[in-house]
Formats: C-alpha cells, structure tokens, sequence
C-alpha cells in the first residue's frame, strides 16, 4: 500500500500497488505471479491480473481486480486460496490443429514430390490470449512511449483503492534516466495501446516532472 498527500487538499489518500511479474500469495500460501494485467483504455481502471499458478502445468489465471486483498511494488495477496484461484478462468487458450505437409526431397537446385508420396502429418500449436472484450493486456515490459519516442518500460501501476482508477505508471528500470524512479500521472497518459502507454509529454517534459510525496509501508 501507498499513503499519497493529495497537494490540492493536503489529504491523504490510499494508493495501492500493481506490480507485473511480482510473487502471488492466496489465503493459503504463495500460488504463482502475475504475468500482466488487463486495463479498460476508456475508464483507465486495471480489471484483471494474469495470475501463472506455481503448481505444473503453470495454468495462467484471470482474477478479477477485486480479488486484490493486498499489494507490495513485489507481492499481490488475494482474497482467495488456491483451489478457489483454480477455478477462475484461465487467461490463455490453446488451439491444436492437424495439417499435412507434403514431404520434400531437396536435390541440387531442385526440389522434387515423389510419385505417390503420402503427406506427413504434424500438429500446430496456437496460442491465443483471452483478453476481456473492450480491455488490453499490458505485460511487464511493456513499452512506453513519449510524444517524441520510446523512454522506457513498464514496471508497475498505481491504483487509488477508493474507485480502482490508475493513478500513476511507474518506470523503474531500463529507462532514459538511469536508477530514477520515473513516475507518470495518469493525466499525462494519452491512450493505450496493443502493450504500449502512449504519453502526451516529451522527453524532456517527462524528466522534469517532480517525484510524487508516497511513503512505502511493508505488509
């Protein structure tokens, strides 16, 4: 959780976490880490965290926003255990299709078909994320992008609990500014796209934007 003091009004108000790619604790214990989460680009609310369960076969999980108990910028805990997390939908679905390859014998610059030669059979594999209808997933890394060009990745959101609205999107490594936290207002956030933030600020702008008052407690 953060304590953030709204300049405004001098109130304090409670912001929480949401980190990507950070461990996932059920009722009962440690059950996996997110992978990324889902955003309504209109409302600019986080919807769903991705959830990969630590137990094989690793199934990745859609959990609701609400099922968020608790949040760290490295640990979500939940509202569930872990048969409850297995229950939910999952995240990923998997399509197998059979095709025949005719087989191909390369000799010299040509290639050549046998005479009644039977077609080998394989199988292909898809993979298809079931995002939300009218939602887009945004996965750790996930580029951010400034009016003049790329500045960085993704790393975790901030969330104000009262109503579920992002806040902020926190740069925290791998950007223009070295060791920095670089903390964006979500005013300053344009639009969202297919795993890109799209910012309405330059890269200077963005360097010069002071850091926001937030006290880090531990759970």
């Amino acid at each position: 959780m953060l304590n953030a003091c709204h300049e405004a009004t001098g109130v304090e108000e409670i912001i929480m976490d949401i980190p990507i790619n950070a461990e996932v604790f059920c009722s009962d214990g440690l059950c996996g880490h997110t992978t990324c989460i889902t955003v309504n680009p209109i409302t600019q609310k986080i919807t769903h965290v991705v959830v990969r369960e630590k137990q094989s076969p690793h199934t990745e999980r859609l959990v609701p926003e609400d099922f968020i108990l608790k949040a760290t910028p490295e640990t979500i805990h939940l509202r569930c255990d872990n048969t409850e997390l297995s229950a939910l939908d999952e995240f990923v679905a998997y399509r197998f299709v059979r095709a025949d390859i005719p087989p191909l014998y390369p000799l010299g610059d040509y290639t050549v078909f046998w005479p009644l030669a039977v077609a080998e059979e394989t199988t292909l594999v898809s993979k298809e994320e079931r995002i939300p209808p009218g939602e887009l997933a945004i996965h750790r890394g996930a580029r951010v992008e400034a009016s003049d060009g790329l500045i960085g990745r993704v790393d975790e959101f901030l969330v104000d609990t009262s109503d579920g609205r992002i806040t902020h999107l926190i740069l925290r490594e791998g950007h223009l500014w070295g060791q920095k936290d670089v903390t964006i207002p979500v005013s300053q956030i344009d639009h969202f796209g297919a795993d890109t933030a799209y910012l309405k600020l330059d890269k200077d702008s963005i360097e010069k934007l002071p850091a926001i008052p937030v006290r880090r407690w531990s759970l």
